[in-house]
C-alpha cells in the first residue's frame, strides 16, 4: 500500500510502497478514508520525542473496516469506524473503572517482539505512532482502539472524532466537569482549541474567553460559541481575561504547550480554579508557580489532561450523534482536503497557524 513515511527526526514525508499484514487476534485491517494532520505529529516529525524511526504516523482515521482477526467480534467488514489513539487492556485498575486513557498496560495492543510486524518497509518494521499509523491506504489496529460511527457522518467530518475533538471537548466535560455557570479561557484556538470552546458551551458555561492572537481564529472561536475574544497583542491576556470575568475564569485550558502560555493559564484563575494543560510541551520543560501564593492560597489547581480523559466506545459516538443532530460543529473544522502527497505542504500550513486542521482525503 502507499503510506507517507517518516524516515527520520527533520526529515519531510515521503510516499512509499509499505507492507502490511494479515489481521490476526483481535486486530481490525481499516481502509482509510479520511486521516487528520494534528500537531502531536508535527511535533514528533521535528523532534522525535522517543519514537523509533522510521515512523508512520497520523492518528486521526476514519474508514471502512475491510478484514478483521479471527478473535474480533465486535466489527465486521464493511463497518464504518474511526480510529483512536487511546490503547486501553481492558482488565487493569483504569480501563475497568471507565478510565481507559489511564490505562495500565497500553502495550497490550500492539504485537509481540516475536510477531511479525504490522506494518514494514523492506523488511524493516515501522512505528506506528500511537497504535495507528494512519497517512496511509490502510491501517491495521488493535479493536480497542476502534469504534463503530454512523454511516451517515461523513469520513472526513468522522475522522476529527479520534483525536481532535475528543481531546478538546473532553478536556471540558469529562476533565473539568465543567458546569452551569463556570466561567472559561481558552487559550490556542486551533482544532483542539476550538473544541473546548464548543464543549465548553455544551456543559453550560456562562462566560467562555477565547485568547489567540491571530484575528482569524478568534473569528472562527466566536462561530463556536466564545462570548469574548482576546488578542494578547492588544495588551496583557491575563489582565483582560480578569477583566471581562471580574477577577478571573473556573477553568483556563492551556492548548499550545508553551512555557509562557502555561503560567499565563494559571494566572488568569480565579480562588479555587483549575488550568488544564493540553499543549504538548518539549521534554523536561517547566514551569513556575508559587505553592503559598497561587496553590495554597488561592486554592489553585493544576491538571494534565490526556486525550479528553475519554472513553472512547461511549464519547465518540456521543459526539457523533450531536453532530448529526446540528448540535455539534464539525464541518467548519475542515479547513482543507489534501491528497496524501500533500502532506509536507499541510504540515507547513499547520506550523504557519492559519488552519484548524487539513485531511488527507486522497489516497
Amino acid at each position: 500500500m502507499k503510506a507517507a513515511v517518516l524516515e527520520g527526526t527533520g526529515q519531510s514525508f515521503t510516499v512509499r510502497d509499505v507492507q502490511i499484514a494479515d489481521p490476526i487476534g483481535r486486530e481490525v485491517l481499516i481502509e482509510v478514508r479520511a486521516s487528520g494532520l494534528c500537531h502531536s505529529d508535527l511535533h514528533v516529525a521535528s523532534s522525535g520525542a522517543g519514537f523509533p524511526m522510521p515512523a508512520l504516523l497520523g492518528h486521526e482515521v476514519a474508514g471502512v473496516v475491510a478484514a478483521v482477526g479471527p478473535e474480533v467480534t465486535e466489527f465486521s467488514p464493511g463497518d464504518h469506524v474511526v480510529a483512536s489513539p487511546i490503547s486501553s487492556c481492558g482488565h487493569c485498575t483504569g480501563c475497568l473503572t471507565g478510565r481507559p486513557y489511564q490505562c495500565r498496560a497500553p502495550q497490550e495492543t500492539q504485537r509481540t517482539p516475536d510477531q511479525a510486524p504490522r506494518i514494514s518497509l523492506g523488511g524493516q518494521a515501522l512505528t506506528q505512532f500511537i497504535g495507528i499509523g494512519g497517512f496511509a491506504e490502510q491501517v491495521l489496529v488493535h479493536e480497542r482502539l476502534v469504534v463503530g460511527v454512523s454511516r451517515d457522518i461523513p469520513f472526513d467530518r468522522a475522522a476529527l472524532l479520534g483525536c481532535g475533538v475528543v481531546t478538546g471537548a473532553g478536556a471540558a466535560i469529562n476533565s473539568a466537569r465543567i458546569r452551569p455557570g463556570d466561567t472559561v479561557a481558552v487559550i490556542g484556538c486551533g482544532g483542539v482549541g476550538l473544541n473546548v470552546i464548543q464543549g465548553a458551551v455544551l456543559a453550560g458555561a456562562r462566560r467562555v474567553v477565547a485568547v489567540d492572537l491571530q484575528p482569524a481564529k478568534l473569528g472562527l472561536a466566536k462561530d463556536f460559541g466564545a462570548t469574548d475574544a482576546v488578542n494578547p497583542a492588544d495588551g496583557d491576556a491575563v489582565d483582560a481575561v480578569k477583566d471581562l470575568t471580574g477577577g478571573g475564569v473556573t477553568h483556563a485550558f492551556e492548548v499550545i504547550g508553551l512555557r509562557r502560555t502555561a503560567m499565563d493559564a494559571v494566572a488568569m484563575l480565579d480562588v479555587g480554579g483549575t488550568a488544564y494543560l493540553i499543549g504538548v510541551h518539549k521534554p523536561g520543560a517547566t514551569i513556575e508557580v508559587t505553592p503559598f501564593g497561587d496553590l495554597m492560597g488561592k486554592q489553585k489547581g493544576i491538571r494534565g489532561v490526556a486525550m479528553g480523559s475519554t472513553n472512547l466506545k461511549v464519547d465518540i459516538p456521543f459526539y457523533a450523534d450531536l453532530y448529526l443532530q446540528g448540535r455539534f460543529k464539525l464541518d467548519e473544522l475542515v479547513s482543507r482536503r489534501i491528497s496524501l502527497n500533500e502532506v509536507n505542504d499541510g504540515y507547513e500550513l499547520l506550523r504557519g497557524g492559519s488552519v484548524a486542521r487539513s485531511v488527507v482525503t486522497t489516497f
